[in-house]
C-alpha cells in the first residue's frame, strides 16, 4: 500500500505463522494493535481511488485495483478473525449489521470472480439447471434488504440482492448467514431454518471458496 505496488509481492513469510506460535499474548497484542493502526493510517493516506496491484482484478461488485480493496477485505478479515478467537472461548460473537451486510456481499461477490474456475476446476460441478440458493436474515428490519440468491443454473456463478423461490432457502440471523457461508458455524445449527434441497446447500459450501 505505501508503496503503491504495481505486481505481486512474495507472501510466503505471512502465510506461515508458525514461528510465532508461541510468542507472549503479552508482546503480540501491542504489535497487533500497531500493525492496525499502521494499516489504517496508510488507508487514509492514499485514499479509496489510489491505484495499485490486488490479487483479483476489478469485476463486477470487486474493485480491483485500488486501494478500497483492501479496506474493503480487512475489515472482514478482522471480522471473521475475531469470530475465530470469540467462538474457540465458546462466547457470542456480535458484529455491527452494516459490516455483516457487506461482508455478505463481498463473500457472494469474491466467491463468483470467474478466475475460481482456473484456481479451483471442481468448482464447476456446481452448475446446474435448477440450482439457486436463497440466503435470508431473519433479524434485520424490515426496510434492510437482507436476503441474497445465489444463481448456478448459468456458465458461471451469479449472485444477486433479491427475494426469490430457489431449490434451498436458509434463513438465519444476519451474524450466523456470515459465519455459515464462511464455515465458521455449521448449517444446521439453533435458530437457523432450511427449507428445500439440504444436499445442494452441502454440495455448494463444500467447493465454493475464494481463498
Amino acid at each position: 500500500m505505501r508503496t503503491r505496488a504495481t505486481s505481486a509481492l512474495p507472501d510466503q513469510h505471512f502465510r506461515d505463522l508458525s514461528p510465532y506460535a508461541e510468542e507472549d499474548a503479552a508482546e503480540i497484542a501491542p504489535w497487533l494493535v500497531e500493525g492496525a493502526e499502521l494499516l489504517a493510517e496508510t488507508l487514509r493516506e492514499a485514499g479509496p481511488d489510489a491505484e495499485l496491484w490486488t490479487p483479483v482484478p476489478d469485476f463486477g461488485q470487486v474493485a480491483g485495483g485500488r486501494a478500497d480493496f483492501y479496506a474493503r477485505r480487512f475489515t472482514h478479515e478482522t471480522a471473521l478473525h475475531r469470530a475465530d478467537a470469540v467462538l474457540a472461548l465458546g462466547e457470542e460473537y456480535t458484529l455491527d449489521q452494516e459490516v455483516a451486510l457487506d461482508g455478505l456481499d463481498e463473500w457472494m461477490a469474491l466467491g463468483s470472480l470467474p478466475m475460481h474456475f482456473e484456481i479451483h476446476p471442481r468448482m464447476r460441478e456446481l452448475l446446474g439447471p435448477g440450482r439457486t440458493l436463497h440466503f435470508h436474515a431473519t433479524d434485520t428490519a424490515p426496510e434492510v434488504a437482507a436476503e441474497w440468491v445465489v444463481d448456478l443454473t448459468g456458465d458461471a456463478i451469479t449472485w444477486r440482492r433479491a427475494h426469490e423461490k430457489a431449490a434451498v432457502a436458509v434463513r438465519g440471523p444476519l451474524t450466523d448467514l456470515l459465519l455459515i457461508i464462511y464455515k465458521r458455524r455449521p448449517a444446521r445449527s439453533a435458530g437457523v431454518e432450511i427449507l428445500g434441497d439440504e444436499k445442494l446447500l452441502d454440495f455448494w459450501l463444500e467447493r465454493v471458496s475464494f481463498g
